[in-house]
């Protein structure tokens, strides 16, 4: 397989009074098409940052992101929101549902902006629900339903348009361990089955042990990048 997202010499700069933070402090990585890309590190590390740069939710001060053969840092706004809706899917921590609207209505919003009809697009997003275990909410609005059941629709909203590749930030933080066994199993079902590269942002090791990979991140820097033997979900 070849490569899906590359970066080099991916740095972040911030400013704080007087001071400047390197939240990244040079990021060379290749990630190849298919695969699990988990990373790590302590509170601060910049992994959350990283994840932000490849989504392209942030700039970076420096450097380049490549993500498909295409040069991400070179895109402006409306081209990068075009391919953001062509390519990428998003789990967010904070979920980012939209509360006026049901389940199915915010799993199913990708494909409202590639402009498939109301009929197919919620029945695709009814597969999804049901396949991440939440399609008994689906006519509910965020405010009636749980953290985890949140978590659960806004997982099926980053599945349901088929991207090429998914970002999540601690995907499952707001589940329990029972319920995270079996969205992490679904999850990896889904990406083995549609050929989707994930790249996950956790601080539980048990999850980066799901992986194909993990990538060690301390001030900024990688640290450490394994290959990894990956663990059943079973071991979560």
């Amino acid at each position: 397989m070849g490569t899906m997202i590359r970066t080099e010499g991916l740095k972040k700069i911030y400013r704080v009074g007087t001071e400047k933070v390197a939240a990244l402090a040079g990021i060379d990585l290749e990630i190849e098409e298919g695969q699990i890309c988990c990373i790590v590190g302590q509170s601060g590390s910049g992994k959350s940052t990283l994840l932000n740069m490849l989504a392209g939710l942030e700039k970076p001060t420096k450097g380049e992101i490549v993500i498909a053969g295409k040069r991400v840092t070179a895109m402006d706004e409306e081209r990068l929101a075009i391919f953001r809706q062509e390519n990428l899917g998003f789990i967010f921590q904070s979920f980012n549902l939209l509360p006026q609207l049901t389940a199915v209505e915010n799993a199913a919003l990708p494909l409202m902006f590639s402009g498939m009809d109301k009929a197919k697009r919620e029945k695709r997003a009814m597969k999804e629900l049901d396949n991440i275990g939440i399609a008994q909410r689906a006519k509910h609005r965020p405010s009636e339903m749980s953290g985890g059941q949140q978590q659960r629709v806004g997982i099926a909203r980053a599945f349901v348009a088929r991207p090429k590749v998914i970002f999540a930030d601690e995907p499952t933080g707001n589940l329990d361990t029972q319920t995270t066994a079996q969205v992490m199993k679904s999850m990896l079902d889904r990406v083995a089955k549609y050929g989707i590269t994930l790249v996950m942002v956790t601080h539980e090791m048990s999850l980066a042990a799901c992986g194909d990979r993990i990538v060690t991140l301390s001030d900024g820097k990688i640290i450490s990048d394994e290959y990894n033997k990956r663990q059943s979900e079973e071991t979560l």
